[in-house]
């Protein structure tokens, strides 16, 4: 443990945690919907000429800033933050309430955001403590696929240097603020979005004879769908089959000509993923061709699986327990939600951890994707302090 350098980053955090709330509650008022992110991306831009960090434009509205360290060192490591919001309309009665009606960082991400720039101000003022090169990476449309880190990736975000590790981090309000967490291995699921469309042939509810009642097959193709998790899949590796929107438009005694369905599909394991794919595609359009119906079943394959590689990620939770101490430091779960960041964890040795927000105390518990999200901006000295700690140990100084 560096204790010496320990102490200095955390004063330098907690010199510079008023300008992050500040940055925050900016960019929480004024939140863009993915790849729609012009005035953030700016607004980044602006704090790096602040700080004298040169950076390039990438994926249309992200920016990849290149900080250096004075040691010689030929290593290079990465620094991401996402900073797209939701199209969800703010609850919450703060003075930083969304100025956007319909658009609100219900997910953390202007947190994020104002984090990693905090970081780079912290890391800007330690050049002369590490060597090699940091990119600081500043994502959109994590929210939306095709995935703004796809996209980041495409466009040769991890070439030119070439970083050895990228790491991330993510607010979680399950965790108390003060705290972070960390899995090792396989942390969080791939996600496909399926789109069902199952015709028939509508009529007079009291004449179900004439018809071909597609709400009658859409029951059952939901019901033998559920077996492809329950008895298809390996029960050591989980998987998620939910569909949350069911359309069929008739009324009382109308039996309507089809029915449209969406739903998601999530699991940790590629190979049964690309075969999970086929039995649900081919199961739903036999079991609506056997009852006269039809079914096109479209599979939008989305974000693969993100692994926290074993060695970075000890090197990681050592850190942390330096830094904020054992009792502070959590172990985690599988968690079966998804995010973009596992493009960077298949393409890299990466190391996606949990930050807590919560606040029990003061009502600060609503979930992420919620109208009443919130977090408890005491953490956003630990943000940006532990990541400039991280940096500097992942480069070996």
């Amino acid at each position: 443990m560096n204790t010496m350098l320990i102490d200095k980053i955390k004063h330098l955090a907690k010199e510079i945690h008023a300008d992050v709330i500040t940055n925050r509650r900016h960019l929480h008022a004024n939140p863009e919907l993915s790849f729609e992110e012009f005035k953030t991306a700016a607004f980044v831009k602006a704090e790096l000429d602040r700080l004298g960090i040169p950076y390039e434009d990438i994926a249309n509205t992200g920016v990849v800033g290149i900080l250096q360290g004075t040691k010689a060192s030929e290593k290079v490591i990465a620094l991401r933050a996402d900073m797209d919001a939701l199209p969800i309309t703010e609850a919450n009665e703060v003075a930083y309430k969304s100025k956007n009606i319909g658009v609100m960082h219900a997910c953390g991400h202007d947190v994020h955001t104002s984090s990693l720039l905090g970081t780079a101000r912290i890391l800007s003022q330690l050049k002369d403590d590490f060597g090699g090169t940091i990119k600081l990476m500043f994502q959109p449309g994590e929210e939306r696929l095709p995935g703004g880190a796809n996209l980041m990736i495409q466009e040769g975000v991890l070439e030119n240097p070439k970083p050895t590790a990228v790491m991330g981090q993510h607010v979680m309000p399950l965790i108390e603020a003060g705290k972070v967490g960390l899995r090792s291995g396989k942390y969080m699921a791939s996600t496909d979005e399926l789109y069902v469309t199952i015709k028939g042939k509508g009529g007079h509810g009291a004449q179900p004879q004439q018809n071909i009642d597609p709400v009658v097959i859409m029951a059952q193709i939901i019901t033998a769908l559920q077996t492809i998790v329950s008895r298809y899949a390996d029960p050591r590796s989980p998987s998620v089959l939910s569909f949350g929107k069911v359309i069929a438009n008739g009324a009382t005694n109308v039996i309507p000509n089809e029915v449209y369905m969406e739903g998601t599909f999530r699991t940790l394991n590629e190979k049964w993923r690309a075969e999970a794919h086929v039995k649900m595609k081919k199961m739903a359009e036999s079991i609506a061709e056997g009852m006269g119906g039809t079914c096109d079943f479209n599979i939008q394959k989305g974000y693969p699986f993100l692994v926290n590689e074993e060695k970075l990620t000890a090197r990681v939770k050592e850190a942390a327990i330096d830094y904020l101490g054992e009792e502070n430091v959590l172990d985690l779960d599988i968690w079966m939600a998804a995010e973009d960041f596992a493009y960077f964890s298949q393409a890299s040795d990466a190391c996606f951890y949990r930050l807590g927000t919560r606040n029990e105390a003061r009502g600060i518990t609503s979930s992420v994707h919620t109208p009443t999200f919130d977090i408890e901006e005491n953490s956003l000295g630990l943000s940006t302090g532990l990541m400039a700690y991280l940096a500097v140990k992942e480069l070996g100084n």
